[in-house]
């Protein structure tokens, strides 16, 4: 038998690079995307409140496309693409929003969205991509649940960023984060 078909040698491989990822320099760093954005623009002094809640919006904005669109989520995607083909194999994760008021001495204001990936959503996913490559249908699946956490880690900081904008914390530089973590469930 030759290389291509032996399948002892194939799943001796595959066992190889499974422990090197597992044991190498990047163990537990390609479980984590993120994007930060710095606005140093400080608002005028007469900007209304809408105004400067647009500003640390807009941030945001920068941060969770920088996040989608990092280098990091490839490897997340790579090491999540094959869910679709373990029987009952799931993954959860969270993606979190931070806000650093780097001007003021409040604290940061943090917030948080939990996630469960189900091998239906790569079945979902296979359809709407019209491909059967895991990897383009896994990264489809890890944008879209990065969307949604955004939007709901929003929801939970928005009235926190409203008490901080009347305590005028937003009057300096300001840093937004944007994380995605993953990680395997097994039963």
């Amino acid at each position: 038998m030759s290389f291509r078909t032996n399948p002892d040698r194939i799943l001796e491989n595959i066992d190889r690079a499974r422990s090197r990822d597992d044991g190498g320099l990047r163990a537990g760093s390609d479980r984590q995307a993120s994007g930060r954005e710095l606005d140093t623009a400080v608002p005028e002094v007469d900007a209304t409140t809408p105004e400067r809640m647009k500003r640390i919006f807009a941030a945001l904005e920068r941060s969770y496309t920088s996040c989608a669109q990092s280098a990091a989520l490839g490897p997340l995607a790579h090491r999540f693409q094959a869910v679709g083909d373990v029987n009952e194999h799931r993954a959860v994760g969270d993606v979190s929003v931070s806000i650093r008021w780097l001007d003021h001495d409040r604290n940061d204001d943090f917030g948080m969205s939990p996630f469960e990936i189900v091998p239906n959503d790569l079945v979902e996913a296979r359809k709407a991509t019209k491909t059967t490559r895991p990897d383009v249908n896994a990264l489809r699946v890890l944008r879209h649940r990065l969307r949604t956490g955004v939007q709901e880690a929003w929801q939970k900081v928005e009235p926190r960023v409203r008490d901080a904008l009347r305590d005028r914390a937003d009057m300096g530089h300001v840093e937004v984060q944007v994380t995605m973590d993953l990680r395997p469930v097994e039963f």
